[in-house]
């Protein structure tokens, strides 16, 4: 079947955005693949079209509840029934009638943690796979060690003959992110597709305020003076909710997301977002990803991201329909060792991990040692990947490398902070590139960035606090 045909004909495209082309030849020649396309070049694309080609269902691995809803209500829209999400916002009696009827779906989302319980995996093993997709790969190398460790455990599910071809996919990653994802998905010798990741649309500033005050009230000003749609990115939880109420009383359409709130209550404040029922978020790192918003003209930092990386990924979530866009990191001299304690206060130290171990051989119960041992559940989960794998000194030494990682990590962005150098040149720099054309609106260091096009009314949306999904039932059904 040629897939131009079906380019156009399942689509509605008469040509590939650049890169698609050449990702799907190879997935559709059988080769495992990572694909590093930047953020709102069509990645999805690269695993539907190859869907529609081959026999067989395409499983797709998404590290957010919201993101699948997000794309599986998008293949909806265009027409496709065969399409399931199979995670956390099922009852149980809806996940096993999914299980138990998995053939009849030709795409299928779900998270690597159902992927990893023994029914639902026995369930996928008696499918005809024609392509497994680990979307957001990135999150393996990001993530997998500090915050979700089941991120580690998703090649072990690839690890058998025979399997259908892998198809790897991020909007950014450097050398070592495109190592820790061949290894820990077990890729056969996979082709790599990299294309540049220059956005010559964003403008890049950063700026020195001295105390969380002094941004708040800088937040403020631009909110009220400047136009939207925007995410406005901070280090908690608890600072997402406090400077969204302080700006919902300004009459500022926005509303906070963390992890800390309800599934529901999340996806449903993502929804209005998308919809510009909200005009604003003020989010920690777990907004953003996959969502398809095109318009976002505004990314704000007000704290230091953990990485580079990390930051090009948020950074990346504005100007997807290639239009002018700002992004914005505030920073002061205190945010170093906030980030630093952010960042590490979750990775067990030597003592902590010999205490637990010892309480373990003791034969308490590991929830019981982990508190007693004072290690924190992202911690013990850390340790536990690694005591299954390694002998304990091993594990010792695999916590004080990951320390010495993200200290590297942090002094990576904290060069880019205070650096007399291009911002963009520094980014590109990083990830092996360099831009051909510096735009005309660059960064701040080149003096260039000229925000007078974002000036005008803001969006208050009658300066109403946004609903959640209960209070919007109730508006709309009495």
């Amino acid at each position: 079947m040629d897939i131009h045909t079906v380019l156009k004909n399942k689509f509605g495209f008469d040509q590939f955005r650049p890169g698609q082309e050449q990702v799907i030849q190879d997935v559709l020649e059988g080769k495992d693949t990572i694909a590093i396309l930047p953020t709102g070049t069509g990645k999805s694309l690269c695993y539907q079209l190859p869907g529609y080609v081959l026999n067989g269902s395409v499983l797709v691995i998404s590290p957010l509840v919201a993101l699948m809803e997000d794309q599986v209500a998008n293949m909806k829209r265009y027409g496709e029934k065969r399409v399931i999400a199979l995670n956390s916002f099922l009852n149980y009696t809806e996940k096993k009638q999914i299980t138990a009827n998995l053939e009849r779906y030709k795409f299928i989302f779900i998270s690597p943690e159902m992927l990893l319980r023994k029914s639902v995996k026995n369930s996928i093993e008696r499918l005809n796979l024609s392509l497994i997709v680990v979307d957001e790969a990135h999150c393996i190398s990001q993530w997998g060690f500090d915050f979700r460790p089941d991120y580690l455990h998703i090649g072990e599910f690839f690890a058998y003959e025979g399997r259908p071809p892998v198809l790897a996919l991020t909007a950014t990653a450097d050398k070592k992110v495109i190592r820790d994802i061949g290894h820990y998905l077990n890729l056969e010798e996979p082709t790599l597709h990299q294309y540049p990741l220059d956005r010559p649309n964003i403008s890049y500033t950063i700026m020195d305020l001295d105390s969380e005050t002094t941004k708040t009230r800088w937040i403020q000003q631009r909110l009220l003076e400047t136009k939207g749609p925007g995410i406005i990115y901070v280090a908690s939880r608890r600072r997402a909710d406090d400077l969204s109420s302080l700006l919902q009383e300004k009459g500022l359409s926005i509303a906070a997301y963390h992890a800390g709130k309800e599934q529901e209550d999340r996806a449903f404040i993502q929804e209005q977002f998308i919809s510009g029922e909200i005009n604003w978020i003020c989010a920690t790192n777990a907004f953003g990803m996959g969502i398809h918003k095109i318009d976002i003209r505004q990314i704000i930092h007000e704290h230091i991201p953990q990485s580079i990386a990390g930051y090009i990924q948020e950074v990346g979530r504005a100007g997807r329909d290639g239009l002018q866009s700002a992004a914005t990191l505030l920073y002061s001299h205190e945010d170093e060792g906030r980030t630093r304690f952010i960042i590490q206060g979750d990775i067990p130290t030597e003592k902590e991990i010999r205490h637990y171990t010892s309480l373990l051989q003791k034969n308490i119960p590991s929830d019981e040692a982990a508190e007693m041992a004072k290690i924190t559940a992202t911690g013990k989960r850390i340790i536990d990947y690694y005591l299954e794998r390694m002998y304990l000194e091993e594990v010792v030494r695999r916590m004080e490398k990951l320390v010495q990682d993200k200290e590297f990590q942090l002094q990576t962005i904290l060069r880019l902070i205070y650096s007399t150098t291009c911002i963009r040149e520094m980014i590109l720099t990083f990830f092996g590139e360099s831009s051909i054309i510096k735009p005309e609106s660059c960064c701040s260091v080149c003096g260039t960035v000229d925000d007078r096009w974002l000036q005008g009314p803001q969006v208050t949306n009658l300066a109403k606090r946004p609903l959640n999904w209960t209070e919007r039932l109730i508006e709309l059904l009495g």
